[in-house]
């Protein structure tokens, strides 16, 4: 079975970051795509933006908590993950969301809607040169070991 998602967007808005009781940090990001497409009928250019909720543990939450900000424009992959809590009103209540295994920064949304290279900015670790194939962007992992958050993801405290 095959439960993966890959995205880039744009950030939304700053992101939350809190530590859990054992000092594990947690991040939480909104995330932008937009898909561009011609309306046939009508002849004009449309638009389709979705919103993304995207959770990162640990490590990757530290380069969250310190490059990320609204208007960055990330690569994210990960899979999907759906919780379940009960509202104050007693209701069962349900939301998806993306737990994130990599992400890449890829720069800033600038004036007038473009993205300004600014990856050079964003090194949190000395890295290696790339070889010259390669471009050299700066890309995070989460450790391969544990697949499941210690924490139980339904006592995120967002």
């Amino acid at each position: 079975m095959v439960n993966k998602v890959i995205l880039i967007g744009n950030v939304g808005m700053d992101p939350e970051v809190r530590a859990m009781e054992g000092g594990v940090k947690v991040a939480r990001i909104r995330l932008a795509t937009t898909e561009r497409y011609r309306d046939r009928q009508s002849n004009e250019n449309k638009e389709h933006t979705e919103w993304h909720t995207i959770t990162l543990w640990r490590g990757l939450a530290d380069v969250v908590d310190n490059y990320v900000r609204k208007g960055s424009q990330i690569y994210v992959e990960g899979r999907l993950r759906t919780r379940e809590w009960t509202d104050q009103q007693g209701n069962k209540r349900y939301t998806t969301e993306i737990l994130a295994d990599t992400m890449n920064l890829l720069g800033r949304r600038a004036e007038g809607g473009q993205v300004s290279d600014n990856t050079g900015t964003y090194t949190a670790q000395p890295r290696p040169a790339a070889p010259a194939s390669q471009p050299a962007q700066p890309q995070y992992q989460q450790p391969a070991a544990p697949a499941v958050p210690q924490e139980d993801p339904d006592d995120l405290p967002f």
